[in-house]
């Protein structure tokens, strides 16, 4: 499988850039952007570290099915189980799902660079807003370079609209996503110990 190093780099530069103008804001009530009819599967994600608990996304498989189906197969073969958060800016976004290096008994160095075993997916842009809680699929240059990694918004980012897909929003679990370990430095890499997905798994 090809290196994802540029992901981790052009990624970070644009959400450090990105995460920096967005630092002040305050963060907004939970969007209910989600359809009332949503029969679409929810994410679970227990949530372990500084943070404990639970997030539910509902995933949006009437926006993006590629990506859906994508998180859904990885949730479901256990592969998003023990994954750090590697890059968390505060007032902007919580970034993970880094399958193959992400694992936090791995090389801290290499989390963020990393993608599954599957081909890289084509962007499925919308109209949809990135608003507080929504999940967007992480990507580099290529806008047909989403793969596995993912990221939560702590608050709306409308310079992300249209650019990346977005893939879910949260249902549940805002307090959980406020309390996760941020990062430093302006990519938000997170140093030490980061919270992890410690398991993640498929409500249909």
């Amino acid at each position: 499988m090809r290196d994802k190093l540029l992901f981790a780099g052009l990624f970070a530069v644009g959400l450090g850039i990105l995460g920096a103008s967005w630092h002040s804001i305050t963060q907004a009530n939970a969007d209910t952007s989600v359809p009332a009819d949503h029969s679409g599967p929810v994410m679970v994600i227990d949530v372990a570290g500084e943070a404990n608990g639970v997030i539910r996304v509902a995933l949006r498989d009437d926006l993006a099915p590629d990506h859906v189906d994508r998180i859904v197969t990885l949730a479901e073969r256990g592969d998003y189980d023990g994954v750090v958060f590697h890059r968390v800016i505060d007032g902007f976004m919580a970034q993970t799902g880094d399958v193959e290096h992400g694992k936090e008994d791995g090389n801290a160095r290499r989390w963020g660079t990393g993608a599954s075993d599957l081909p890289d997916l084509r962007a499925e842009f919308t109209s949809q807003p990135f608003e507080r809680g929504v999940l967007g699929m992480a990507r580099s240059q290529s806008p047909d370079s989403a793969n596995s990694q993912f990221f939560i918004m702590f608050a709306p980012a409308p310079h992300l609209n249209g650019q990346y897909t977005v893939v879910g929003q949260m249902i549940d679990g805002f307090d959980v996503l406020d309390a996760i370990k941020r990062g430093t430095g302006g990519n938000g890499a997170v140093v030490g110990t980061p919270d992890r997905m410690a398991r993640v798994t498929i409500e249909r």
